[in-house]
């Protein structure tokens, strides 16, 4: 039988295409559809190894892709929300709930892909409700993910009957090495092990693979994984190039592992295909459970271990800022209210030394354009979200307790100061984005509208320290300061919104360009205005 190879390139590579869609589209409505919960469940149940691995499975699966799950974390631990030694149980985690794909490939459900797809695409279309809509989206995804698979199926019926293949298939039974390799290639190629594990799922199937030479690559599958965490510890802080080690070095020993055991693992696959009656689909996918499950089983305890390891691979000081609460201990609400206090003013002195780093950190991306001052500046402002929730509710608890008059006063100023310490967050945040804007559409500054730009971010920078030390040690002085300098900000603001002007008018700078640099400077003049509401809150203290 003549085989038609364009046909099964196209089928091939247009099924895989449709395949990763599917699975990146339910991942994305999955994760909408659970918001911010995400996040706060790696935050909130990683305090211990054991529980990070329960939150690394739950949380793959929600969104499909180990590798998500493995960038999330390296993002929480670079940004201080999380220890490298718990980022070790979430990636064990990660890696046995990516598994559920493979189980859900496993499934008999192909024919009914476009029935699905159908419903997926009504749910999107003709609901407005967003939640619907992004329920909708799964579902489509799900659709894709099997419409995807069985056109890619199709195209690789024809390769069990070419002699190349069948030379290849033997080399890998013979040498398992070599599979590894080949699966760990073509993951790195297509960065989605899911994607390369249900394309091995159709090879089974369609019996152009053996299982003695599927489970190497099965295993290289899981090594070619860990390469996008790789790429995201790229130029992120020693602890999160350090979790993205542990990512490889834990595929790499388990895969070492299965490979010395390999003749027993294949008679374990092919007693559980015979006693469960599998389908090819779902004996790969019990292959990459078993390997998973068992490979943290084996490691699990060996945490300590592997931390060491990474150490001495990846040296170097890994102390990074920790952006969780240290000091809002619930215990002091009832004992000692004035206590709680004190505690709460701890924490809300660090919202203001992270408000002044993530105006330098903008500050540095607008001169530089180098994104990672961007991404630290944004998750600067994600920890002062994070610590405006955790202290409001710590001071909510604690307006029941019985409170002084002054206590109450320092009570309502702290709380109206993380307030305004979150509304500077958004704002630094807002002229991150403008910068985004400015470098995605060439917008270019004048010199002297950037002069006056750095003029003002300074000026605004100093004035919120500012109100951070007045906070801190309640000096009226430093206070008078600060409403001082917020009135030199807002004198600032005006002048140059008329210089702007002239520029326009003597047409040395665009509409665009004057766009971006208007706004930047009323969000630096809204800083301005909240720093000086922090400043009052000490000088209101002091009239008392």
């Amino acid at each position: 039988m003549e085989i038609d190879v364009q046909q099964m390139i196209f089928e091939f590579i247009g099924g895989l295409g449709i395949f990763l869609f599917g699975l990146k589209y339910m991942g994305d409505g999955l994760q909408k559809s659970a918001g911010d919960r995400l996040r706060d469940l790696l935050d909130r149940f990683t305090s211990n190894p054991f529980m990070g691995v329960l939150a690394g499975i739950v949380v793959t699966i929600l969104i499909q892709t180990s590798t998500g799950t493995t960038v999330l974390t390296i993002g929480l631990v670079n940004a201080g929300f999380m220890t490298f030694r718990q980022a070790i149980g979430v990636i064990m985690g990660a890696n046995i709930g990516t598994t559920a794909t493979a189980f859900i490939i496993g499934l008999e459900i192909k024919a009914y892909a476009l029935p699905i797809v159908a419903l997926g695409a009504i749910l999107l279309f003709f609901f407005k409700n967003k939640r619907i809509s992004y329920i909708g989206q799964s579902v489509f995804g799900f659709g894709a993910l099997f419409l995807g698979l069985d056109i890619m199926e199709g195209g690789m019926k024809p390769l069990r009957s070419m002699e190349v293949f069948q030379e290849l298939t033997v080399s890998m039974s013979e040498n398992a090495i070599l599979g590894v390799v080949i699966g760990t290639v073509f993951t790195v190629i297509v960065q989605s092990s899911s994607a390369t594990i249900g394309v091995l799922q159709g090879l089974f199937a369609q019996g152009a693979m053996d299982l003695n030479a599927a489970l190497p690559v099965l295993f290289g599958d899981n090594i070619g994984t860990t390469i996008t965490a790789v790429l995201a510890s790229i130029g992120a802080s020693i602890a999160a190039k350090r979790a993205a080690m542990i990512h490889v070095i834990f595929n790499v020993v388990g895969t070492t592992i299965f490979l010395i055991i390999l003749p027993l693992f294949e008679m374990y696959v092919r007693y559980l295909r015979d006693v469960l009656s599998l389908n090819p689909e779902m004996t790969i996918a019990f292959a990459h459970g078993s390997f998973n499950i068992t490979n943290t089983i084996l490691q699990f305890p060996l945490i300590a271990v592997l931390a060491w390891i990474v150490v001495k691979l990846i040296p170097g000081d890994d102390t990074v800022m920790d952006f969780k609460p240290q000091h809002l201990d619930p215990i002091f609400i009832d004992q000692s209210p004035s206590l709680a206090l004190d505690q709460a003013k701890e924490e809300v002195l660090k919202m203001g030394e992270l408000s002044y780093k993530g105006l330098e950190e903008t500050s540095n991306y607008l001169n530089n354009q180098k994104p990672k001052h961007a991404e630290v500046a944004l998750q600067l402002e994600d920890a002062l979200n994070n610590l405006d929730r955790k202290i409001t509710d710590y001071l909510v608890q604690l307006s029941v307790a019985p409170l002084t008059d002054e206590d109450s006063r320092k009570h309502s100023a702290l709380l109206d100061s993380v307030r305004d310490y979150e509304r500077i967050g958004d704002h630094f945040e807002n002229i991150v984005e403008l910068i985004d804007y400015k470098i995605s559409n060439k917008v270019d500054l004048t010199g002297q509208a950037q002069e006056d730009l750095n003029e003002m971010f300074n000026l605004t920078a100093i004035t919120v320290k500012q109100a951070t030390k007045a906070l801190e040690t309640m000096d009226r002085e430093e206070a008078l300061a600060v409403v001082q300098k917020e009135d030199q900000i807002d004198q600032m603001e005006r002048n140059y919104r008329k210089k702007h002007i002239l520029r326009l008018n003597e047409g040395l700078c665009t509409g665009q360009a004057g766009i971006v640099f208007v706004d930047i400077i009323s969000n630096l003049e809204r800083i301005g205005d909240h720093a000086v509401n922090i400043a009052e809150e000490v000088l209101g203290e002091e009239d008392q």
